[in-house]
């Protein structure tokens, strides 16, 4: 297994829909392997395929629930539904989030409090996943970098005045920024 360059806001891959997945082959096997190495490295709880530069429908998941219960999965050619969201500003201090594709910042982001994901894993298996809270968020997070969205395109005016001066600042604007977890110094 190898952890895998996190491609950086810029990248064009993060902007643009990904494809299906049409056969679950080796590759994309060792693809999922290096994927969890990755965000486990990172560290993180959730990474698409395309945050690694591979424009295809896939995105792996963790995450520990209060009392230290793991969960951790796969899923290829996922579908989403979800409750609306509710009505307001985010609370800073229960919506914040992050991303790996714009690492060391934090943003309040609205998100639906339950979803429903559908696809298959890597056997081919269907796979049925419905949750809310926080797992709720990383399977919406998730899923918008399958459509070529990040978290920061949703946020409200002002934290996109804020994200574009960290961009700038940092370089992150122009294709093919990329940091690789464990090995690259990252500065945030």
């Amino acid at each position: 297994m190898a952890v895998l360059p996190i491609r950086i806001m810029g990248d064009p891959v993060l902007h643009a829909p990904a494809s299906p997945v049409g056969e679950i082959t080796d590759e994309i096997r060792t693809l999922v392997a290096d994927m969890f190495e990755t965000m486990d490295a990172a560290p993180g709880v959730g990474l698409a395929a395309p945050q690694v530069g591979v424009p295809l429908r896939i995105y792996t998941y963790t995450y520990a629930d209060d009392d230290g219960n793991p969960w951790r999965g796969v899923i290829i050619n996922p579908e989403l539904w979800m409750r609306p969201t509710e009505p307001g500003a985010p609370d800073p201090d229960d919506e914040s989030e992050g991303c790996l594709s714009f690492p060391g910042e934090r943003f309040p982001l609205r998100r639906s409090d339950e979803v429903l994901v559908t696809g298959v894993d890597l056997e081919g298996e269907a796979v049925r996943i419905q949750v809310d809270g926080w797992r709720a968020r990383i399977m919406q997070h998730e899923f918008d970098h399958l459509d070529g969205i990040l978290y920061v395109d949703r946020l409200d005016d002002g934290d996109w005045k804020t994200v574009q001066k960290i961009a700038r600042k940092r370089g992150w604007g122009r294709p093919g920024s990329a940091w690789t977890p464990g090995i690259d110094d990252l500065e945030a």
